[in-house]
């Protein structure tokens, strides 16, 4: 049996309980594969996140679900950062470089004058595909109707480390009524079956929102719905700037709310800005400690 300690934080949020929870293990190395899913599992929150040295970066980051490993997560990324911060490890005020399988990306941490943290990770270049599968299929695999779908705007994949559907909905008060079928979603995303199905709105709960989402995983994963997800309000910022504000100016910057459905209100600040040809994504967010504990494995 191998003891491995287990540190809970919320990410997007500063209030215990709100946000998305996500799992730390600072001491990563030396797990296997399978024992880093076996930790997932049992922790059984939409991510947990093992730390890892690196010849490539400041540090590396695994990210599992309690079902496989992704290539990314934002707030595991965020819960990480401010677990190794508030344990001395990483310094607020400088910039840092982390290796995932979704590339090396940079991250900048600054401490917020209320004394938690801001943390702005810069997340891949933004590619989006086509869905080519039936709207009215992916409504009703969410509890909706084809007629609830924003038909001025395409349902795309979109990718900034990890694939998800964007799915534009034309009215907020559609958003209590979604009922995930989850178990669905592999036979409708036929061009990407393990993609998870994002559906967003440009009204939102709150003063100060741009754009409002829910996220519903993928069968794969073993959880039915991510309460704040930052990858995804990455994919977010890089659909508004191509598909509902082509051609302005940039830098564009975002503020994304999800989780109120579930009582998780958490925001993701998005910034989308231009390098060369390309677009760059970035979002910070914050986190809370909850607590830590230990699994034996």
């Amino acid at each position: 049996m191998v003891e491995i300690s287990v540190c809970h934080y919320e990410a997007f949020s500063t209030i215990p309980g709100k946000g998305n929870p996500a799992g730390v293990v600072l001491e990563g190395e030396g797990l296997s594969e399978h024992q880093m899913l076996a930790v997932a599992s049992r922790v059984g929150f939409n991510e947990t996140a093992f730390v890892l040295p690196s010849d490539r970066a400041d540090m590396r980051i695994r990210y599992f679900t309690p079902g496989h490993e992704v290539n990314l997560c934002g707030h595991a990324t965020m819960a990480t950062l401010c677990a190794l911060t508030e344990q001395g490890r990483i310094a607020p005020g400088r910039s840092f470089a982390v290796e995932t399988k979704a590339g090396i990306l940079p991250i900048r941490i600054e401490r917020r004058s209320d004394g938690f943290l801001d943390m702005t990770m810069r997340q891949a270049e933004p590619r989006f595909v086509p869905f080519a599968g039936s709207r009215a299929d992916l409504a009703k695999s969410i509890g909706l109707e084809e007629s609830d779908l924003d038909d001025e705007l395409p349902v795309v994949f979109g990718n900034t480390g990890i694939w998800t559907l964007i799915v534009p909905v034309k009215q907020l008060d559609a958003f209590p009524r979604m009922v995930p079928r989850n178990e669905w979603f592999p036979d409708i995303l036929k061009e990407m079956p393990r993609a998870s199905v994002h559906p967003i709105c440009l009204q939102t709960f709150g003063s100060g929102a741009d754009l409002h989402a829910r996220h519903f995983s993928s069968p794969y994963s073993g959880t039915v719905e991510d309460p704040v997800t930052g990858t995804a309000s990455g994919v977010m910022g890089a659909y508004y700037d191509a598909y509902i504000r082509p051609g302005g100016p940039l830098p564009l910057q975002l503020v994304v709310e999800q989780g109120q459905e579930i009582g998780r209100d958490g925001r993701v600040n998005v910034e989308i800005g231009e390098e060369g040809v390309s677009r760059s994504v970035r979002i910070t967010g914050t986190a809370v400690f909850v607590k830590e504990w230990t699994l034996s494995i």
